[in-house]
Protein backbone atom coordinates (compact mmCIF):
# COMPACT_ATOMS: atom_id res chain seq x y z
CA UNK A 1 0.00 0.00 0.00
CA UNK A 2 1.38 3.47 -0.98
CA UNK A 3 1.03 6.47 1.12
CA UNK A 4 -1.48 8.26 -1.43
CA UNK A 5 -3.70 4.57 -0.96
CA UNK A 6 -3.69 5.07 3.23
CA UNK A 7 -4.87 8.75 2.49
CA UNK A 8 -7.52 8.01 -0.16
CA UNK A 9 -8.61 5.20 2.38
CA UNK A 10 -8.88 8.01 4.88
CA UNK A 11 -10.94 10.25 2.74
CA UNK A 12 -12.90 7.10 1.58
CA UNK A 13 -13.70 5.75 4.59
CA UNK A 14 -14.24 8.85 6.87
CA UNK A 15 -11.72 8.15 9.15
CA UNK A 16 -11.52 10.81 11.74
CA UNK A 17 -8.05 9.18 13.61
CA UNK A 18 -5.00 7.89 12.93
CA UNK A 19 -3.74 5.18 15.51
CA UNK A 20 -0.15 4.48 15.37
CA UNK A 21 1.03 1.20 17.36
CA UNK A 22 4.09 -0.40 18.24
CA UNK A 23 5.01 -3.68 20.10
CA UNK A 24 7.38 -3.70 23.33
CA UNK A 25 9.60 -6.11 24.07
CA UNK A 26 7.70 -8.66 25.79
CA UNK A 27 5.16 -8.02 23.07
CA UNK A 28 2.39 -5.86 24.21
CA UNK A 29 1.18 -3.08 21.62
CA UNK A 30 1.20 0.43 22.59
CA UNK A 31 -0.30 3.28 20.60
CA UNK A 32 -0.72 7.12 19.93
CA UNK A 33 -3.68 8.41 18.32
CA UNK A 34 -3.29 11.67 15.97
CA UNK A 35 -6.04 13.33 14.21
CA UNK A 36 -6.71 12.46 10.51
CA UNK A 37 -6.76 16.28 9.17
CA UNK A 38 -2.82 16.10 10.38
CA UNK A 39 -1.61 12.97 9.08
CA UNK A 40 -0.25 14.01 5.92
CA UNK A 41 2.32 12.48 3.17
CA UNK A 42 4.99 13.75 5.58
CA UNK A 43 3.77 12.13 8.68
CA UNK A 44 2.83 8.55 6.86
CA UNK A 45 6.53 8.71 5.42
CA UNK A 46 8.59 10.30 8.53
CA UNK A 47 6.62 8.94 11.72
CA UNK A 48 5.97 10.18 15.05
CA UNK A 49 8.40 11.17 18.17
CA UNK A 50 7.77 9.10 20.79
CA UNK A 51 9.32 8.72 24.67
CA UNK A 52 11.15 5.47 24.20
CA UNK A 53 11.73 5.17 28.06
CA UNK A 54 8.28 4.33 29.28
CA UNK A 55 8.04 1.14 26.73
CA UNK A 56 9.56 -1.82 28.83
CA UNK A 57 12.79 -3.51 27.38
CA UNK A 58 13.72 -0.50 25.08
CA UNK A 59 15.58 2.48 26.72
CA UNK A 60 16.39 4.44 29.57
CA UNK A 61 15.34 8.17 30.28
CA UNK A 62 19.02 9.96 29.74
CA UNK A 63 18.29 8.64 25.36
CA UNK A 64 14.32 8.24 25.15
CA UNK A 65 13.99 9.99 21.58
CA UNK A 66 12.76 7.63 19.38
CA UNK A 67 10.93 7.37 16.08
CA UNK A 68 7.99 5.19 14.81
CA UNK A 69 7.27 4.87 11.58
CA UNK A 70 4.32 3.27 9.85
CA UNK A 71 4.00 -0.10 7.37
CA UNK A 72 1.18 0.97 5.81
CA UNK A 73 0.86 -2.21 4.32
CA UNK A 74 -0.97 -3.02 8.09
CA UNK A 75 -4.01 -0.71 8.08
CA UNK A 76 -7.20 -0.99 9.23
CA UNK A 77 -10.01 0.40 10.04
CA UNK A 78 -10.49 -0.32 14.15
CA UNK A 79 -14.19 -2.36 14.19
CA UNK A 80 -14.81 -1.35 17.65
CA UNK A 81 -13.84 2.39 18.27
CA UNK A 82 -17.18 5.08 17.93
CA UNK A 83 -15.00 7.83 15.87
CA UNK A 84 -13.60 6.24 12.59
CA UNK A 85 -10.29 5.41 12.77
CA UNK A 86 -7.67 3.82 11.00
CA UNK A 87 -5.03 2.08 12.75
CA UNK A 88 -1.40 0.86 11.32
CA UNK A 89 1.52 -0.88 12.87
CA UNK A 90 4.98 0.91 12.87
CA UNK A 91 8.93 0.21 12.75
CA UNK A 92 10.66 1.62 15.32
CA UNK A 93 13.56 3.83 14.79
CA UNK A 94 16.54 5.97 16.09
CA UNK A 95 16.00 9.61 15.74
CA UNK A 96 19.21 9.25 13.88
CA UNK A 97 17.10 7.56 11.28
CA UNK A 98 18.50 4.24 12.01
CA UNK A 99 16.51 0.93 12.84
CA UNK A 100 16.45 0.04 16.29
CA UNK A 101 18.20 -2.72 17.58
CA UNK A 102 15.49 -3.79 20.42
CA UNK A 103 12.60 -3.25 18.35
CA UNK A 104 11.04 -7.05 18.17
CA UNK A 105 9.43 -6.29 14.48
CA UNK A 106 12.87 -5.50 13.03
CA UNK A 107 14.44 -8.41 14.57
CA UNK A 108 11.64 -10.60 12.89
CA UNK A 109 12.18 -9.07 10.05
CA UNK A 110 16.21 -9.56 9.75
CA UNK A 111 14.92 -13.11 10.23
CA UNK A 112 13.49 -13.51 7.33
CA UNK A 113 16.52 -11.39 5.60
CA UNK A 114 18.63 -14.11 7.01
CA UNK A 115 16.84 -16.52 5.48
CA UNK A 116 16.82 -15.20 1.86
CA UNK A 117 20.54 -15.01 2.65
CA UNK A 118 21.72 -18.32 2.95
CA UNK A 119 20.00 -19.22 -0.49
CA UNK A 120 18.40 -22.37 1.62
CA UNK A 121 14.98 -20.95 1.17
CA UNK A 122 13.32 -17.61 0.35
CA UNK A 123 10.03 -17.89 2.01
CA UNK A 124 9.26 -19.23 5.88
CA UNK A 125 5.44 -19.72 6.73
CA UNK A 126 4.27 -19.52 10.05
CA UNK A 127 0.72 -20.93 11.07
CA UNK A 128 -0.55 -20.54 14.74
CA UNK A 129 -3.39 -21.84 16.43
CA UNK A 130 -3.74 -20.04 19.49
CA UNK A 131 -6.17 -21.29 22.12
CA UNK A 132 -7.39 -18.82 24.64
CA UNK A 133 -10.04 -18.62 27.72
CA UNK A 134 -13.68 -16.09 27.72
CA UNK A 135 -14.58 -15.61 31.46
CA UNK A 136 -17.46 -14.02 32.73
CA UNK A 137 -15.68 -12.44 35.33
CA UNK A 138 -11.89 -12.33 36.35
CA UNK A 139 -10.21 -11.11 39.90
CA UNK A 140 -7.18 -10.72 41.19
CA UNK A 141 -4.82 -9.15 43.61
CA UNK A 142 -1.46 -9.21 46.01
CA UNK A 143 -0.17 -7.86 48.44
CA UNK A 144 1.89 -7.59 51.42
CA UNK A 145 -0.57 -9.55 53.50
CA UNK A 146 -2.82 -11.55 50.91
CA UNK A 147 -3.08 -12.85 47.08
CA UNK A 148 -5.89 -14.44 45.59
CA UNK A 149 -7.01 -14.83 41.81
CA UNK A 150 -10.92 -16.37 40.77
CA UNK A 151 -12.17 -16.96 37.85
CA UNK A 152 -15.45 -17.63 36.59
CA UNK A 153 -17.54 -18.82 34.29
CA UNK A 154 -21.37 -20.04 33.32
CA UNK A 155 -19.86 -23.16 31.40
CA UNK A 156 -17.61 -23.90 34.18
CA UNK A 157 -18.02 -27.15 35.95
CA UNK A 158 -17.91 -26.19 39.24
CA UNK A 159 -20.84 -24.23 38.61
CA UNK A 160 -22.74 -27.35 37.99
CA UNK A 161 -24.60 -27.60 41.56
CA UNK A 162 -24.68 -23.48 42.07
CA UNK A 163 -28.03 -22.05 43.64
CA UNK A 164 -29.57 -18.72 44.08
CA UNK A 165 -30.60 -18.43 40.64
CA UNK A 166 -32.02 -21.12 37.61
CA UNK A 167 -29.04 -23.63 37.01
CA UNK A 168 -29.64 -24.66 33.68
CA UNK A 169 -27.55 -27.43 33.74
CA UNK A 170 -24.95 -28.09 30.42
CA UNK A 171 -21.79 -27.61 32.38
CA UNK A 172 -18.62 -28.67 30.35
CA UNK A 173 -16.85 -31.15 32.19
CA UNK A 174 -12.71 -30.70 32.50
CA UNK A 175 -11.20 -32.22 29.71
CA UNK A 176 -14.64 -32.50 27.69
CA UNK A 177 -15.33 -29.33 25.93
CA UNK A 178 -13.42 -30.51 22.60
CA UNK A 179 -16.20 -29.87 21.14
CA UNK A 180 -19.76 -30.07 21.79
CA UNK A 181 -22.75 -28.16 20.58
CA UNK A 182 -25.39 -25.73 22.09
CA UNK A 183 -26.27 -25.14 24.89
CA UNK A 184 -23.02 -26.64 26.13
CA UNK A 185 -20.90 -24.78 23.98
CA UNK A 186 -22.51 -21.00 24.99
CA UNK A 187 -20.35 -18.82 22.71
CA UNK A 188 -21.15 -20.00 19.21
CA UNK A 189 -21.90 -16.33 18.59
CA UNK A 190 -19.35 -14.58 19.93
CA UNK A 191 -16.42 -16.57 18.07
CA UNK A 192 -18.55 -16.19 15.09
CA UNK A 193 -18.34 -12.70 15.67
CA UNK A 194 -14.65 -12.49 16.18
CA UNK A 195 -14.51 -14.47 12.81
CA UNK A 196 -16.41 -11.54 11.08
CA UNK A 197 -14.24 -8.63 12.44
CA UNK A 198 -11.20 -10.37 12.06
CA UNK A 199 -11.72 -11.10 8.04
CA UNK A 200 -13.23 -7.71 7.91
CA UNK A 201 -9.55 -6.58 9.30
CA UNK A 202 -8.22 -8.69 6.40
CA UNK A 203 -7.25 -11.86 8.12
CA UNK A 204 -8.72 -15.04 6.60
CA UNK A 205 -10.20 -17.51 8.77
CA UNK A 206 -10.49 -21.14 8.40
CA UNK A 207 -12.65 -22.07 11.29
CA UNK A 208 -13.64 -22.07 15.16
CA UNK A 209 -14.40 -23.92 17.77
CA UNK A 210 -14.95 -24.94 21.49
CA UNK A 211 -11.09 -26.63 22.61
CA UNK A 212 -11.02 -29.03 25.21
CA UNK A 213 -11.42 -27.72 28.95
CA UNK A 214 -14.08 -26.18 30.49
CA UNK A 215 -15.23 -22.83 31.15
CA UNK A 216 -14.60 -21.04 27.82
CA UNK A 217 -11.95 -21.97 26.20
CA UNK A 218 -11.41 -21.76 22.71
CA UNK A 219 -9.03 -21.67 19.18
CA UNK A 220 -9.79 -20.08 15.68
CA UNK A 221 -7.34 -20.59 13.32
CA UNK A 222 -6.17 -18.24 10.74
CA UNK A 223 -4.72 -18.63 7.40
CA UNK A 224 -0.66 -19.21 7.55
CA UNK A 225 1.49 -16.13 6.36
CA UNK A 226 5.19 -14.79 5.89
CA UNK A 227 7.12 -14.60 9.58
CA UNK A 228 6.71 -10.58 10.17
CA UNK A 229 3.34 -10.42 8.82
CA UNK A 230 2.09 -13.36 10.61
CA UNK A 231 3.09 -11.88 14.03
CA UNK A 232 1.24 -8.76 13.05
CA UNK A 233 -1.37 -10.82 12.52
CA UNK A 234 -1.10 -12.95 15.85
CA UNK A 235 -1.06 -9.28 17.66
CA UNK A 236 -4.35 -8.30 15.92
CA UNK A 237 -5.97 -11.59 16.52
CA UNK A 238 -5.85 -10.08 20.35
CA UNK A 239 -6.85 -7.22 20.15
CA UNK A 240 -10.03 -8.09 18.57
CA UNK A 241 -10.17 -11.13 20.54
CA UNK A 242 -10.86 -9.17 23.49
CA UNK A 243 -12.24 -6.54 22.08
CA UNK A 244 -15.18 -8.50 21.01
CA UNK A 245 -15.24 -10.49 24.39
CA UNK A 246 -15.64 -7.08 26.21
CA UNK A 247 -18.26 -5.95 23.78
CA UNK A 248 -20.01 -9.24 24.92
CA UNK A 249 -19.22 -8.34 28.99
CA UNK A 250 -16.69 -11.12 29.10
CA UNK A 251 -12.98 -10.92 29.49
CA UNK A 252 -10.83 -13.11 26.98
CA UNK A 253 -7.50 -14.11 28.11
CA UNK A 254 -4.40 -15.69 26.43
CA UNK A 255 -2.56 -16.88 30.13
CA UNK A 256 -1.31 -20.65 29.37
CA UNK A 257 -2.62 -22.18 32.57
CA UNK A 258 -5.28 -20.01 34.36
CA UNK A 259 -7.28 -22.81 35.78
CA UNK A 260 -5.92 -26.00 37.92
CA UNK A 261 -6.93 -29.34 36.79
CA UNK A 262 -7.45 -28.73 33.58
CA UNK A 263 -5.84 -28.06 29.81
CA UNK A 264 -4.16 -24.80 29.15
CA UNK A 265 -3.78 -22.49 26.01
CA UNK A 266 -0.73 -23.52 24.00
CA UNK A 267 0.04 -21.56 20.63
CA UNK A 268 0.91 -24.68 18.51
CA UNK A 269 2.90 -23.25 15.55
CA UNK A 270 2.80 -24.84 12.29
CA UNK A 271 6.39 -24.20 9.65
CA UNK A 272 7.04 -24.84 6.42
CA UNK A 273 9.82 -23.31 3.74
CA UNK A 274 10.02 -22.61 0.34
CA UNK A 275 12.21 -21.26 -2.46
CA UNK A 276 9.72 -19.35 -4.98
CA UNK A 277 6.34 -21.74 -5.74
CA UNK A 278 8.50 -25.19 -4.82
CA UNK A 279 7.75 -26.46 -1.28
CA UNK A 280 11.20 -28.01 0.82
CA UNK A 281 9.27 -29.68 3.04
CA UNK A 282 7.66 -32.42 0.90
CA UNK A 283 9.57 -35.86 -0.21
CA UNK A 284 7.25 -38.06 -1.63
CA UNK A 285 7.17 -41.63 -0.28
CA UNK A 286 9.70 -40.87 2.84
CA UNK A 287 8.58 -40.97 6.52
CA UNK A 288 5.30 -38.56 6.95
CA UNK A 289 6.37 -37.65 3.37
CA UNK A 290 9.34 -35.48 4.65
CA UNK A 291 11.98 -34.26 3.24
CA UNK A 292 15.68 -34.34 4.31
CA UNK A 293 15.36 -30.61 4.57
CA UNK A 294 12.40 -30.94 6.74
CA UNK A 295 14.27 -33.53 9.01
CA UNK A 296 17.02 -31.14 9.68
CA UNK A 297 14.75 -28.07 10.31
CA UNK A 298 13.11 -30.19 12.95
CA UNK A 299 16.64 -31.71 14.41
CA UNK A 300 17.34 -27.96 14.97
CA UNK A 301 14.39 -27.04 16.85
CA UNK A 302 14.46 -30.04 19.16
CA UNK A 303 17.84 -29.24 19.69
CA UNK A 304 17.65 -25.80 20.79
CA UNK A 305 14.19 -25.93 22.33
CA UNK A 306 15.31 -25.42 26.04
CA UNK A 307 16.60 -22.19 24.61
CA UNK A 308 13.67 -21.23 22.30
CA UNK A 309 11.16 -21.67 24.86
CA UNK A 310 12.78 -18.60 26.81
CA UNK A 311 11.31 -16.78 23.91
CA UNK A 312 8.21 -18.91 22.84
CA UNK A 313 6.95 -19.70 26.31
CA UNK A 314 7.81 -16.47 28.38
CA UNK A 315 6.09 -16.56 31.63
CA UNK A 316 6.61 -18.58 34.47
CA UNK A 317 2.72 -19.53 34.21
CA UNK A 318 3.86 -21.52 30.53
CA UNK A 319 5.32 -23.76 33.02
CA UNK A 320 2.43 -24.48 34.69
CA UNK A 321 1.21 -25.47 31.15
CA UNK A 322 3.92 -27.72 30.57
CA UNK A 323 3.13 -30.61 32.82
CA UNK A 324 2.52 -34.37 31.94
CA UNK A 325 -1.31 -34.85 31.83
CA UNK A 326 -3.22 -32.03 30.36
CA UNK A 327 -2.29 -33.14 26.60
CA UNK A 328 0.95 -30.83 27.15
CA UNK A 329 3.73 -31.39 24.46
CA UNK A 330 6.33 -31.52 27.31
CA UNK A 331 8.63 -34.52 25.38
CA UNK A 332 11.40 -33.22 23.14
CA UNK A 333 10.55 -35.64 19.94
CA UNK A 334 8.74 -35.50 16.77
CA UNK A 335 5.97 -38.08 15.42
CA UNK A 336 3.70 -38.25 12.51
CA UNK A 337 0.58 -37.27 13.46
CA UNK A 338 1.20 -37.45 17.40
CA UNK A 339 -0.05 -34.52 19.88
CA UNK A 340 2.55 -36.22 22.17
CA UNK A 341 4.90 -34.97 20.75
CA UNK A 342 6.70 -31.52 21.03
CA UNK A 343 6.77 -31.58 16.67
CA UNK A 344 3.71 -33.49 15.41
CA UNK A 345 3.71 -33.67 11.50
CA UNK A 346 0.52 -33.07 10.01
CA UNK A 347 -0.32 -36.06 7.44
CA UNK A 348 -4.31 -35.99 6.94
CA UNK A 349 -4.56 -34.57 3.39
CA UNK A 350 -1.29 -33.36 2.85
CA UNK A 351 -0.24 -32.50 -0.50
CA UNK A 352 3.32 -31.08 -1.57
CA UNK A 353 2.32 -27.59 -0.78
CA UNK A 354 0.77 -28.38 2.47
CA UNK A 355 3.84 -30.08 3.85
CA UNK A 356 4.77 -28.73 7.30
CA UNK A 357 5.61 -29.30 10.78
CA UNK A 358 3.62 -28.36 13.68
CA UNK A 359 5.48 -26.96 17.00
CA UNK A 360 2.99 -27.49 19.51
CA UNK A 361 5.05 -26.43 22.85
CA UNK A 362 4.64 -22.44 22.10
CA UNK A 363 2.17 -20.40 24.21
CA UNK A 364 0.84 -17.38 23.20
CA UNK A 365 2.42 -15.26 26.63
CA UNK A 366 5.26 -14.92 23.61
CA UNK A 367 5.96 -12.42 21.66
CA UNK A 368 5.26 -14.06 18.66
CA UNK A 369 7.94 -11.55 16.49
CA UNK A 370 10.89 -12.97 18.75
CA UNK A 371 9.07 -16.71 19.05
CA UNK A 372 9.09 -17.26 14.86
CA UNK A 373 12.57 -15.51 14.71
CA UNK A 374 13.94 -17.92 17.14
CA UNK A 375 12.52 -21.08 15.73
CA UNK A 376 13.44 -20.10 12.22
CA UNK A 377 17.17 -19.43 13.48
CA UNK A 378 17.07 -22.76 15.15
CA UNK A 379 15.62 -24.66 12.08
CA UNK A 380 18.42 -23.14 10.04
CA UNK A 381 21.14 -24.16 12.23
CA UNK A 382 19.55 -27.61 12.19
CA UNK A 383 19.98 -27.23 8.26
CA UNK A 384 23.12 -25.73 7.79
CA UNK A 385 24.88 -28.48 10.28
CA UNK A 386 23.06 -31.32 8.65
CA UNK A 387 21.42 -32.26 11.97
CA UNK A 388 19.99 -35.93 11.63
CA UNK A 389 16.65 -36.13 14.75
CA UNK A 390 17.21 -39.76 14.40
CA UNK A 391 21.09 -40.12 14.92
CA UNK A 392 19.97 -37.27 17.99
CA UNK A 393 17.34 -39.56 20.08
CA UNK A 394 14.51 -37.28 18.68
CA UNK A 395 12.59 -39.64 17.42
CA UNK A 396 9.97 -40.26 14.73
CA UNK A 397 8.67 -41.84 17.94
CA UNK A 398 5.09 -42.83 16.77
CA UNK A 399 3.81 -44.01 20.17
CA UNK A 400 1.30 -42.41 23.17
CA UNK A 401 4.41 -40.94 24.97
CA UNK A 402 1.90 -40.32 27.85
CA UNK A 403 1.70 -43.98 28.21
CA UNK A 404 5.33 -44.90 28.09
CA UNK A 405 6.91 -47.12 31.12
CA UNK A 406 10.23 -45.07 33.24
CA UNK A 407 12.26 -47.62 31.27
CA UNK A 408 10.77 -46.56 27.41
CA UNK A 409 11.02 -42.74 28.53
CA UNK A 410 14.50 -43.10 29.46
CA UNK A 411 16.84 -41.13 27.05
CA UNK A 412 13.57 -38.65 25.86
CA UNK A 413 15.01 -35.11 26.47
CA UNK A 414 12.11 -32.63 28.25
CA UNK A 415 11.26 -29.12 28.29
CA UNK A 416 12.88 -27.49 30.92
CA UNK A 417 10.59 -27.33 34.28
CA UNK A 418 10.29 -23.93 35.16
CA UNK A 419 10.99 -20.22 33.38
CA UNK A 420 14.41 -19.81 35.42
CA UNK A 421 15.76 -22.93 33.87
CA UNK A 422 14.23 -21.96 30.08
CA UNK A 423 16.46 -18.56 30.50
CA UNK A 424 19.64 -20.19 31.78
CA UNK A 425 19.16 -22.58 28.81
CA UNK A 426 19.29 -19.30 26.62
CA UNK A 427 22.14 -18.19 28.19
CA UNK A 428 24.03 -21.29 27.48
CA UNK A 429 22.95 -21.23 23.72
CA UNK A 430 22.13 -18.50 21.98
CA UNK A 431 25.03 -18.27 19.48
CA UNK A 432 22.37 -19.90 16.79
CA UNK A 433 20.04 -16.41 17.22
CA UNK A 434 23.22 -13.97 16.20
CA UNK A 435 24.11 -15.57 12.92
CA UNK A 436 23.00 -12.95 10.39
CA UNK A 437 22.98 -10.26 13.19
CA UNK A 438 19.14 -10.83 13.26
CA UNK A 439 19.87 -11.24 17.32
CA UNK A 440 22.16 -9.34 19.18
CA UNK A 441 24.09 -10.28 22.72
CA UNK A 442 22.74 -7.14 24.06
CA UNK A 443 18.78 -7.92 22.97
CA UNK A 444 19.47 -11.50 24.30
CA UNK A 445 20.94 -10.14 27.90
CA UNK A 446 18.66 -7.57 28.14
CA UNK A 447 15.81 -10.28 27.34
CA UNK A 448 17.31 -12.12 30.30
CA UNK A 449 17.97 -9.44 32.89
CA UNK A 450 14.11 -8.27 32.22
CA UNK A 451 12.44 -11.42 32.62
CA UNK A 452 14.38 -12.31 36.02
CA UNK A 453 13.81 -9.08 37.32
CA UNK A 454 10.21 -8.33 36.85
CA UNK A 455 8.73 -11.92 36.37
CA UNK A 456 11.01 -14.99 37.95
CA UNK A 457 12.39 -13.56 40.81
CA UNK A 458 8.94 -11.52 41.38
CA UNK A 459 6.90 -14.95 41.88
CA UNK A 460 9.54 -16.60 43.67
CA UNK A 461 9.78 -14.02 46.71
CA UNK A 462 6.06 -13.99 47.56
CA UNK A 463 4.17 -16.79 49.48
CA UNK A 464 1.89 -18.64 47.72
CA UNK A 465 -1.75 -19.47 49.03
CA UNK A 466 -1.20 -23.10 48.42
CA UNK A 467 2.24 -22.90 50.80
CA UNK A 468 -0.37 -22.16 53.97
CA UNK A 469 -2.34 -25.23 53.02
CA UNK A 470 1.32 -27.05 53.23
CA UNK A 471 2.99 -25.11 55.96
CA UNK A 472 0.58 -23.17 58.22
CA UNK A 473 0.35 -25.48 61.04
CA UNK A 474 3.92 -27.01 60.48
Amino acid sequence: MTVQDVLDLIRDKGIKMVDFRIVDVPGRQHHVTVPATHVDEETLRRGLPFDGSSIQGFRGIEESDMVMRPDLDTAFVDPFTKVPTLNLMCDVYEPSGIRYDRDPRFIAQKAEAYLERTGLADKAYFGPELEFFVFDDVRFDTGQNGAFYSVDSEEGIWNSGKSGEANLGYKIRNKSGYFPVAPSDTQQDLRSEIVLALEEAGLPVERHHHEVATAGQAEINFRFDTLTKTADHVLLYKYIVRNVARKYGKVATFMPKPLFGDNGSGMHVHQSLFRGEVPLFYQEGAYASLSETALQYIAGILYHAPAILAFSNASTNSYKRLVPGFEAPVNLVFSQGNRSAAIRVPVAGVTPKAARIEFRTPDSTSNPYLAFAAMLMAGLDGIQKGMDPKALGYGPLDKNIYELSPAEKEGIRSVPGSYAEALAALEADHEFLLAGDVFSEDFIHNWIALKNTTEVNQVAIRPHPYEFHLYFDL
